[in-house]
């Protein structure tokens, strides 16, 4: 089962929206709002509730889908880190655009504004809304594993996707964090296996990404098989003293 609540978010996004467009397609003419309230298509309240449905349904399949099990291990691998995207700042993106799509309803059913001005503000709404419930689901779903030779990504939604860089190709680390992560304290590592086009391992929106960074870094440092290196001295020194 996956991480967090993605059911229970989702129906409580979900829920009124399917309340409302059967309200517009059923009740509207009969029971108005407001005695001004502008007609409303069917089409409409079908849309709003078909939206509503996929909403709640795909909530539910991300919730009982298992987010990736560790990657497979080669001889001599093993896992250093394992790291999952934060799922609050996500979450808090949607919880913001709910509100204003509810003051773009507002500004149609109960002002006389001009039509332009609710529907900027349901495009800005439904975008954050929209982007916000989908990150979430996605950050639900992937997991970021750090082994003592790879850097791997791994997301499963309805098949499973997996992006990995060996250590040894690595060229560069670069860390940032935009205004919206910092506010959560997240950051975004990126490993690269060259300086452009290369293959790379973008470990998104994770807690403390400068400590995974300098792991990262120390990986490279002390290389993918540090664990034979350090070995095989005292293998030389006992074949010498028998």
């Amino acid at each position: 089962m996956a991480r967090g609540l993605p059911a229970v978010w989702s129906a409580l996004f979900g829920l009124p929206m399917i309340a409302g467009g059967v309200y517009l397609y059923e009740f509207e003419t009969r029971y108005p709002l407001v005695a001004s309230q502008p007609a409303t298509p069917p089409e409409v309240g079908i849309a709003l509730s078909v939206f509503g449905l996929f909403v709640v349904a795909l909530g539910t399949y991300v919730h009982f889908v298992a987010a990736p099990e560790a990657p497979r291990m080669r001889d001599d691998e093993h896992v250093v880190e394992e790291r999952k995207p934060a799922q609050r700042n996500a979450l808090a993106e949607a919880i913001v655009g709910a509100p204003i799509l509810g003051v773009a309803g507002y500004l149609l059913y109960f002002t006389e504004r001009p039509l332009i001005q609710p529907t900027v503000v349901f495009a800005v709404g439904f975008f954050l809304f929209s982007r916000g419930l989908y990150r979430y689901w996605q950050h639900t779903l992937t997991t970021y594993f750090l082994t003592n030779q790879r850097v791997l990504e791994e997301y499963r939604f309805i098949s499973l996707l997996r992006n990995e860089v060996p250590l040894e190709k690595v060229r560069g680390v670069e860390e940032r964090r935009s205004a919206w992560e910092s506010l959560f304290g997240l950051g975004t590592v990126a490993v690269r296996s060259g300086a452009s086009g290369g293959l790379t391992v973008s470990v998104g929106e994770i807690y403390e990404p400068s400590e995974f960074a300098d792991l990262v870094r120390s990986k490279l440092t002390d290389g993918p098989n540090e664990g034979q290196a350090a070995t095989e001295p005292d293998e030389q020194d006992t074949a010498r003293s028998e």
